[in-house]
């Protein structure tokens, strides 16, 4: 059975199209009839930026803080808060920041529509109602959270998104003028996860030619940007590899890397990025040449991997972490066939985060 998946309505890309985000918001908020609400990154409280947003009426700016990834409890929260606070329904949710902010948009605006709590529907097609519109801003790139059905949540069992057609934004606004400032380390690893995921999607058994074309571009431009000199064009060619590494995992699946690192994160609470980055570091027997391509990328960014986070984990935190990991079996059949369960025994995954 062919999968007929939803892919983002609209799309605008180039530096400065921020500008246009009232008009094109004011799109929605015409047919709504009513105001919006922005999720932003608390990171730009009180900056020059947070003057750009473009609010307009009574719509809501609620700073959400992502020092820690998204969690089932605050996207409850904040559904709670906005339909407390507004009159009627709001136009839409608008994400802005990086992965973790439009991955609450995302979330948010599901769970604006379908009753109950978040951690109900960590899992693949949930949701039976149409979510809330939804549109993203990145301020980042690399995760490819803006394209992808994917919202990540950490829910009080397990870390696994809510996984629906439902989730994929309505709106992206694509400029590459707001990852600009971006911190060089949140650069490199939200980057590295767009290396990595794609990697993964281009050595597993799920891959298609539709998920080749993205893979390919994307870790092409990935090459470009961390491997080569930093140039003017360095943000556009990162947020289109974003963009096109997000559209080659749509088809087919992640992998190993991923897999082990839902586990770090539940566990130690690990961000997204640097968790990829941290496993990836381990796994030169299952992607050598990529690997081996990551490492001279992290020498050239002159970064300095974590080591060591497991060395005192307790036998309850390790086994947890390991139900976690082995769980995603998607990721695994993708990564190692249909009989991966013969070669990703709980022993090997111990003795790989062993090595972390």
């Amino acid at each position: 059975m062919f999968r007929n998946f939803r892919m983002v309505s609209y799309v605008v890309f180039g530096r400065g199209c921020f500008n246009q985000a009232k008009d094109i918001l004011g799109l929605q908020r015409e047919k709504a009839k009513s105001d919006m609400v922005y999720l932003v990154d608390d990171v730009f409280k009180g900056t020059e930026f947070s003057d750009r947003v473009p609010l307009q009426g009574d719509d809501q700016l609620i700073w959400v803080n992502v020092d820690d990834e998204p969690k089932t409890k605050l996207v409850d929260a904040l559904v709670t808060r906005i339909k407390g606070s507004m009159a009627k329904e709001p136009a839409g949710i608008v994400g802005i920041g990086g992965g973790s902010a439009m991955d609450l948009a995302k979330a948010v605006s599901v769970m604006m529509t379908n009753p109950g709590s978040s951690a109900e529907y960590q899992g693949y097609d949930l949701p039976q109602i149409p979510s809330l519109y939804h549109a993203a801003i990145p301020t980042l790139s690399g995760t490819g959270a803006e394209v992808s059905r994917t919202c990540v949540l950490t829910g009080p069992e397990k870390k696994l998104g809510i996984n629906s057609d439902y989730s994929v934004f309505d709106q992206i606004i694509l400029d590459p003028e707001l990852i600009r400032g971006a911190p060089d380390d949140q650069r490199f690893y939200t980057g590295m996860d767009c290396y990595i995921h794609c990697v993964e999607s281009l050595e597993g058994t799920f891959l298609n030619e539709f998920s080749k074309s993205y893979g390919q571009k994307s870790i092409e431009l990935c090459r470009e940007v961390f491997l080569g000199e930093r140039t003017e064009e360095s943000e556009d060619k990162l947020m289109m590899a974003s963009y096109c590494g997000g559209m080659s995992i749509a088809y087919s699946q992640v992998g190993v890397c991923h897999a082990l690192s839902y586990g770090l994160a539940y566990i130690l609470g690990t961000h997204h990025g640097i968790g990829n980055a941290i496993v990836f570091d381990y796994l030169e027997d299952f992607y050598p040449q990529g690997v081996v391509e990551f490492r001279k990328m992290v020498e050239k960014a002159g970064v300095e991997l974590p080591r060591n986070l497991c060395a005192n984990l307790t036998e309850e935190q390790f086994e947890k972490m390991i139900n976690v990991s082995l769980g995603m079996e998607l990721l695994w059949e993708n990564a190692l066939g249909k009989d991966w369960k013969k070669t990703m025994t709980r022993e090997r995954a111990r003795e790989l985060y062993e090595r972390m």
